[in-house]
């Protein structure tokens, strides 16, 4: 098994924030719980304060209660989504050399988002709150600082050219998330995901100078 497909083969355990089949008895989870319900049927579009609400069986005025606003709400979500991928990438990338871990963030990434689309698309591109679009970002500098720490450590190991880490970073977690705007969006067709990230994982070796099959040592 070559590298990248034994990084695709990794699925890390992850222990969600809330349980995977019981909705939260918290209110205030609850909320967050059902909004990531109708996020990942609908988009945004559908999840209105009403919509929500109605789902948690509260009045709608009893959401602003637990968040000052719908779009504190989708912050909050975007906030949980990404601790829950950054957790999830760390834990993928836990162990092996410094490219086994770039293959393996990489293939992580892709693979969640693209096991529900629809939520992906919401969370991470659909137009929305310049609020929530500010939380986004803070989630892409965490994911390019991650990612650099982890390029300055090939760089010092020898295992990857030496190169500006925070600038390849940059472009590595930009490129990733251009390359998954169009497969995650709601009117794309269905890309293989093994194709997709395989090929993902052979734009970022490509990216970084990190040839295709390790030369043989001496």
């Amino acid at each position: 098994m070559n590298r990248a497909s034994a990084a695709q083969s990794r699925k890390p355990k992850l222990k969600e924030r809330w349980p995977s089949r019981r909705a939260p008895e918290n209110t205030r989870d609850r909320l967050l719980w059902e909004a990531r319900i109708i996020l990942e049927d609908g988009g945004y579009a559908a999840a209105s304060v009403n919509a929500i609400a109605h789902r948690c069986g509260i009045a709608a005025g009893t959401l602003y209660r637990h968040f000052p606003s719908k779009a504190d709400l989708f912050v909050e979500l975007v906030r949980v989504a990404a601790r829950r991928d950054l957790a999830a990438m760390k834990s993928a990338a836990s162990s092996g050399d410094t490219i086994e871990r770039l293959e393996a963030i990489v293939a992580t990434f892709a693979r969640r988002a693209l096991r529900k689309p629809r939520l992906a698309w919401a969370l991470v591109y659909e137009p929305v709150d310049p609020a929530v679009d500010e939380a986004r970002l803070l989630y892409r500098r965490e994911y390019c600082a991650q990612m650099a720490k982890l390029l300055r450590r090939g760089i010092a190991a020898g295992e990857i050219p030496p190169q500006n880490p925070d600038l390849s970073a940059a472009a590595i977690v930009g490129a990733i998330a251009e390359s998954m705007a169009g497969p995650l969006a709601p009117s794309s067709k269905t890309t293989p995901p093994d194709v997709l990230i395989a090929t993902l994982v052979h734009f970022c070796r490509r990216s970084l100078g990190i040839p295709d099959t390790p030369p043989s040592r001496p």
